[in-house]
């Protein structure tokens, strides 16, 4: 398998536009050309992790950090980024980071850490934005159900909780062939009145190519007429962070003590204890103080994630109970995560999940 084909596969799985902007995902080092010969599931790329690839035969570190975040204007060992690269190129090693595209992703990051905190009635906290887009197309009428159903198998027309819809106008569409246009009806250089349905679907932006190619081999015209359109409407599957309901509700302490059991965390920081019971429950993996406000909205007894300062303790404000897991801590079961899925998708190929530890924080 090339390595561009695992590309392919992994973009098919979690796709580039779940990725925030400000963030730096998929090839980072490496030839995509390549063969791939063994795969490396890490949470971080380290020197060690590059070590660990290279004892295990594995030419491709997919990590879930990125090792290059922002611009690198030199490779001289000086940094220990630097020193990573440098060691991967040197041992022909490429490095794939996924990060947002799983922190985004309907199944990923905050999936994984409701299910781990057994939430019920789960939703996306704060949805991603101009994730959508519309399909116009105009189809003669007794082909209508034949494209439409080819474009719902591409992908098109799902939303929330539906699949299949569509929307339809009735009008007449006109053209006229040229010498050398081969006209599905009527004949070249006729003026040719047709009635057709216009047909109104949205799908998610990573499946444009899929539904061109479905619209252009099911439509019965050697040139499709269709348009489409950027939507700016938020998708309720794609997004940061996860809010559900716990099986019952308990008093803070003793969410306390079930969220280190669950998360397998021994040290945790929490805002100020009341005596309001917990039932529901935000989550958020990696750094999660931007989504506070956004939490308080949603009406959670509490907010498990990581990073939180010294002064964000207070906007807790008595509202909720804000829980600070440590950022290794609330993102370390994602790796496993990483590796079911690939060994479901690709069985017979070598896929290791590191046993290496890359926490950086240390505890007395």
């Amino acid at each position: 398998m090339k390595i561009q084909e695992l590309i392919q596969l992994i973009d098919e799985w979690a796709p580039p536009s779940y990725a925030e902007d400000f963030d730096n995902v998929g090839l980072l080092v490496g030839n995509d050309k390549n063969e791939c010969n063994g795969i490396l599931i890490a949470l971080d790329t380290t020197e060690e992790i590059i070590e660990e690839a290279i004892a295990k035969k594995c030419n491709v570190i997919l990590s879930f950090h990125p090792i290059i975040f922002s611009g690198l204007k030199k490779l001289t060992g000086r940094t220990y980024v630097e020193k990573v690269v440098l060691k991967a190129i040197e041992n022909k090693i490429s490095i794939i980071a996924l990060h947002t595209r799983l922190d985004n992703h309907p199944k990923g990051m905050n999936n994984v850490i409701a299910k781990r905190l057994e939430l019920t009635n789960t939703e996306v906290l704060i949805q991603k934005k101009e994730t959508l887009k519309k399909l116009v197309a105009y189809v003669p009428e007794n082909h209508v159900e034949n494209v439409l159903e080819s474009l719902h198998q591409a992908g098109a027309g799902n939303l929330d909780n539906y699949s299949e819809c569509s929307f339809q106008f009735e009008g007449t569409g006109k053209f006229k062939g040229s010498n050398k246009s081969n006209p599905f009806t009527g004949n070249k250089l006729e003026k040719v009145t047709v009635k057709e349905i216009q047909i109104n679907v949205v799908f998610e932006s990573h499946l444009l190519s899929n539904i061109q190619k479905s619209l252009v081999e099911s439509h019965p015209y050697e040139t499709v007429a269709y348009e489409i359109y950027s939507l700016i409407n938020s998708y309720s599957k794609i997004g940061m962070g996860c809010l559900g309901d716990l099986k019952k509700q308990m008093d803070s302490l003793s969410f306390l003590k079930f969220v280190k059991k669950q998360m397998k965390t021994e040290v945790i920081r929490y805002s100020k204890i009341s005596n309001k019971k917990i039932r529901k429950v935000a989550v958020l993996g990696g750094s999660g103080s931007f989504a506070i406000e956004d939490v308080k909205r949603k009406g959670a007894d509490a907010f498990v994630t990581s990073d939180l300062k010294y002064h964000q303790f207070f906007q807790a404000e008595n509202q909720l109970l804000l829980v600070d897991i440590g950022h290794y801590e609330s993102e370390k079961f994602i790796k496993k995560y990483i590796y079911n899925y690939l060994t479901k998708k690709i069985p017979n190929f070598e896929i290791v999940l590191s046993s290496i530890i890359t926490n950086p924080v240390n505890y007395l």
